[in-house]
């Protein structure tokens, strides 16, 4: 019986029971304080239910009014994903396709109905098949979105190199984890070796930014290395005693990462508020745009934490301390009307941690050359070098 018919049944039900109500009235052998009040009682309750009845029409009416507008979106964003001019894939957490649109379809040369179903490691080198193992736990893990680079390999067609977008989605109430791809074919894209400097910078920066506040520790993973777009971040390790030693400073266009050391315990703390973008270790042998913008960041790397070295190689600490306020100056100094001010403040134990010496010693030292007028602090307590006529 559907919601039509149960209306009607409910309304002859009431009819009746109104026809009864009028007859038991006038009829004068029936008691009056027994059957006319009974059907009252009856008429009151099939009052009540024919009301209820209509509202209950109502409501469903809006609901199939509501599921018409629900389908008819659905259609619109099927027909936006089936025609979209890039691939998009849905898959579960262990990469199985679960949806494709046209477009991935053509890009991975296989009709829609044989890659339902397929693994997307299918399409995917032998020789990265554990990178992607290792990506597919990470992204069910973090529901960032992440940028891929590698090569796929079409059903029977050559392959080429991709550019692959995941996001992850968890679902209720089976907590299912859900992964959407958007896949483009970069390969007409490869900016050559003689690229300018502008179109190599872009090839970095132009993925997704991960943003730490001041204060905050930056997690690292031995897959990927950290570029560093805006800000300044302290690295440090620990000795022994738990005490702090600054190894090295990431400023803007240098990379850092755990890969990059041989350090047990290796820390990345943002000195600032700073913006990271990650690029895979794998990315940096499959396209040598990526190597020729990024080695001379590592060098640059090595070259500061030599720097270091010698710092913590000198006799004397006051030597050591010279030295590091040199570095540092190098670093992260910018010019003011005063002479050369230190962006970022160091406190005296980051100071002391790097010339194995402490902090009351460094501050003793730093008294010395404040009377000396080697050195200054603005309103704000960052160091200013002064020009020396």
């Amino acid at each position: 019986m559907n919601i039509k018919e149960f209306v009607q049944l409910a309304e002859l039900l009431h009819q009746r029971l109104t026809d009864l109500h009028q007859t038991a009235s006038v009829l004068p052998l029936i008691p009056s304080d027994l059957v006319p009040e009974a059907f009252k009682e009856l008429y009151t309750t099939s009052k009540v239910l024919q009301l209820q009845v209509q509202e209950l029409y109502q409501h469903n009416e809006e609901l199939i009014q509501t599921h018409k507008l629900l389908e008819a979106d659905r259609q619109h964003y099927q027909h936006l994903f089936e025609f979209a001019p890039d691939a998009y894939l849905v898959t579960n957490a262990k990469g199985i396709i679960l949806e494709a649109n046209r477009t991935a379809t053509k890009l991975l040369n296989i009709s829609q109905h044989f890659l339902v179903g397929k693994s997307i490691i299918s399409f995917i080198t032998l020789e990265q098949h554990q990178y992607i193992y290792e990506q597919l736990i990470q992204i069910s893990k973090s529901q960032q979105v992440r940028e891929i680079l590698l090569p796929l390999k079409p059903h029977h067609g050559n392959s080429f190199k991709a550019a692959l977008t995941v996001t992850s989605a968890k679902h209720q109430p089976r907590k299912s984890i859900t992964l959407y791809w958007l896949i483009r074919d970069i390969s007409e894209y490869q900016p050559r070796e003689s690229a300018t400097v502008e179109n190599q910078k872009n090839l970095i920066e132009h993925r997704p930014v991960h943003k730490y506040s001041k204060g905050e520790t930056i997690s690292l993973n031995p897959l990927l290395i950290w570029y560093v777009c805006k800000g300044v971040v302290k690295l440090s390790t620990f000795c022994e005693t738990d005490e702090e030693i600054l190894t090295g400073l990431a400023t803007e266009e240098m990379v850092f990462g755990s890969s990059m050391t041989s350090l047990p315990i290796y820390q990345a703390t943002a000195l600032t508020d700073v913006e990271l973008v990650s690029i895979y270790l794998s990315e940096i042998t499959l396209f040598s745009a990526i190597s020729h913008i990024l080695l001379p960041k590592i060098q640059q790397r090595l070259q500061q934490t030599e720097s270091f070295l010698v710092i913590a190689g000198r006799r004397r600490v006051k030597d050591r301390l010279h030295h590091l306020l040199e570095l540092l100056k190098q670093q992260v100094g910018k010019p003011v009307p005063e002479g050369i001010r230190l962006s970022i403040r160091f406190t005296h134990q980051d100071m002391a941690s790097s010339c194995c010496t402490t902090r009351a010693t460094i501050t003793r030292l730093i008294g010395k050359l404040q009377k000396q007028g080697i050195i200054t602090f603005d309103h704000k307590k960052h160091m200013i070098f002064r020009d020396r006529p």
